[in-house]
């Protein structure tokens, strides 16, 4: 009869410990081992969580560590919530995210139906749809940074072909009619892939026979098409805009590369925002409860989407 690997840990420790240890179930060796880890990553996480809740309260900055820190209560709660230029970076936060996955998830899921379709060079096809999802976001940034320039850049020509419009014409990054949009089609090109990968999973998901049973039953492919393949991969395309909704709503890295939050706030997302009341302006206090605020708005969301998902997935 073969020991258990943690029977065998067990084994190896010293004799004092082996001692102590010695008639213990492999569930307890298993705590024994495991619980160290877990409580450095609870004092990783909870422990800041912990002291921003606390510093949301004061009006502490951190530059200024010597000052006496005066207790402010829920005032800056309360500023935040009636400053109406936040509200514009959370609009802007929020155009952001509903137009990058409303193309990610179509463009995303069609790309995926598409090459679920067995065809020569499938493989090849795959690998450079998903190249963009492999580079890093300053990367991503610099290089559409170029393909914007109004002179140079190869986007503002390919527009030009297209509508006869002078190249020069265009400035992406300096229109605040543009800038934003032009965000939104980089998050796009870079992050689509990962959405088609998820979709992709959920497509080959699908057992063939019951497309087969569909055939029989003389079912059209587009009645197909709404009846088996898009509720089976439902719960696959909504883990997706879970996964990138998270992740947009604190995007950072790709838009202070592209535009900084300008022309003007036009593109000043809710996390940018954040970033320069805690390190630029130093109100430390205040931006800590922005953050609070910013954490219980994605996670109370992403809660009842979660709660929204797992209905689907019992259906």
């Amino acid at each position: 009869m073969t020991d258990s690997p943690l029977t065998r840990a067990a084994e190896a420790t010293p004799p004092h410990l082996a001692r102590r240890i010695k008639g213990l179930s492999d569930r307890a060796i298993a705590w024994i081992f495991v619980a160290p880890t877990i409580f450095l990553l609870l004092a990783i996480n909870i422990f800041p969580l912990i002291w921003t809740i606390r510093l949301s309260f004061t009006n502490f900055r951190a530059n200024r560590p010597n000052r006496e820190v005066e207790w402010v209560g829920l005032r800056n709660y309360e500023r935040i919530l009636t400053d109406s230029d936040i509200w514009l970076n959370m609009q802007a936060t929020a155009h952001f995210l509903f137009w990058t996955l409303f193309f990610q998830v179509l463009i995303g899921f069609t790309l995926a139906w598409l090459i679920n379709k067995k065809f020569r060079g499938n493989d090849l096809w795959t690998t450079i749809i998903v190249l963009p999802m492999m580079l890093s976001p300053a990367v991503v940034g610099n290089f559409w940074t170029f393909l914007y320039q109004p002179q140079i850049g190869l986007f503002n020509y390919a527009i030009e072909f297209l509508t006869g419009t002078p190249a020069s014409s265009f400035e992406m990054l300096g229109s605040v009619t543009l800038a934003p949009w032009a965000i939104v089609i980089v998050d796009t090109w870079m992050w689509t892939p990962f959405v088609m990968l998820i979709c992709l999973a959920g497509l080959r998901s699908i057992p063939d026979y019951i497309y087969e049973a569909a055939e029989i039953d003389r079912a059209s492919k587009w009645r197909q098409f709404w009846t088996i393949t898009v509720p089976m991969v439902l719960p696959f395309l909504m883990l997706a805009v879970l996964f990138r909704g998270i992740e947009n709503f604190k995007m950072f890295d790709l838009v202070v590369q592209l535009t900084g939050g300008g022309p003007g706030s036009i593109t000043e997302l809710a996390s940018i925002n954040l970033k320069r009341e805690a390190f630029e302006k130093w109100r430390t206090g205040y931006s800590s409860a922005y953050a609070i605020i910013l954490f219980v708005t994605v996670f109370g969301l992403a809660s009842i989407y979660v709660k929204a998902l797992n209905k689907v997935k019992e259906r």
